[in-house]
């Protein structure tokens, strides 16, 4: 649907405009359109194409969701793509949503599509009316402060991440590693990687928006995109970082259940020999053969329960002296 459609002229609002009348405004100098839109059907974007002149690959593009973070230029116009990541409103713990806002800029228009985006960008439509000397730079800083929002939701999920593993890595030595713990991890880790997944790419598009040859469209806003830049550089080092630690705690975390059952083990072994000397003792005796000397002996079943109480003596001894038991 349309969230909303508005024209800017030298950095000041117009008015809120229908589909209809954009052609009227973008012909004028000085001027742009800024076009809001969420979950729109094929036909919306259809008529943008037509009122913007829009490139189809890009319109085709804009119609999914499973596309890598990237900016590209098509002729004056561009097409960015970047990944939204949402916390679950319903179940916090749950994975993020994930979803994507399509952008095409021109030299005089800028329009937004999202597709399962939870948090629009009323805030950085309102911060840009805010500063006309900066709006008035055109769609390129518009772009800017789009993309300068997205990467800035960023650093609360890593916060979390951050949180997240410190509570798993303050369990490692408190309690036995469980099957539990080892799942934490890895849904921490499969979180990272979406992050990673958002980060990485944009940081690359996002660099080739200043210095040198930049598109035209944004060329008077490159130290803005090299803000950007820096903030996805914080955000790319903060998750290489959080990954080091994330491996080298599943390590940890897999060394301790290892040692938790080689512990099992000795303890089982050790158990199960004070267990077999006496019964191996007993077999024979139980073997009741005629000439089997001991037979005749008075003291021969007393002394035989004596042997194994002693051998299950020394051995529980040696067991202790090396930690087994």
């Amino acid at each position: 649907m349309l969230v909303n459609c508005v024209a800017y002229q030298n950095g000041r609002k117009l008015a809120d405009l229908p589909v209809e009348d954009i052609s009227e405004y973008v012909s004028r100098p000085d001027c742009f359109v800024w076009v809001g839109l969420f979950e729109p059907d094929p036909s919306e974007l259809a008529l943008l194409a037509d009122e913007f002149g829009l490139h189809e690959l890009a319109v085709e593009d804009a119609q999914g969701t499973a596309h890598r973070p990237k900016i590209v230029e098509h002729g004056e116009s561009m097409f960015a793509v970047v990944h939204t990541l949402d916390r679950n409103r319903v179940d916090p713990t749950a994975d993020w949503v994930v979803g994507e806002v399509a952008t095409f800029v021109g030299r005089n228009y800028l329009v937004t599509v999202r597709r399962r985006t939870l948090a629009g960008f009323a805030d950085v439509r309102a911060r840009c009316e805010r500063e006309p000397e900066h709006l008035a730079l055109g769609p390129g800083f518009v772009l800017y402060a789009v993309l300068d929002e997205v990467v800035d939701r960023y650093f609360p999920l890593v916060d979390d991440l951050e949180g997240d593993l410190e509570k798993l890595e303050g369990q490692i030595f408190r309690t036995t590693p469980t099957k539990a713990n080892i799942e934490a991890f890895y849904d921490l880790k499969y979180r990272l990687t979406v992050l990673k997944h958002a980060v990485m790419p944009l940081m690359e598009a996002v660099g080739k928006l200043f210095g040198g040859r930049v598109p035209p469209v944004v060329a008077n806003a490159q130290e803005y995109f090299r803000d950007v830049y820096d903030h996805l550089a914080r955000l790319n080092a903060a998750i290489e970082n959080l990954r080091e630690m994330l491996q080298t705690a599943i390590s940890v975390s897999l060394t301790l259940i290892s040692l938790s059952e080689s512990e099992v083990t000795k303890r089982l072994a050790a158990w199960g020999a004070l267990i077999t000397v006496p019964t191996l003792i007993a077999g024979i005796y139980g073997m009741n053969f005629q000439h089997m000397p001991e037979l005749g002996w008075t003291l021969g079943y007393p002394l035989a329960i004596a042997f194994m109480v002693a051998v299950d003596v020394v051995l529980y001894r040696q067991f202790r002296k090396a930690s087994w038991l």
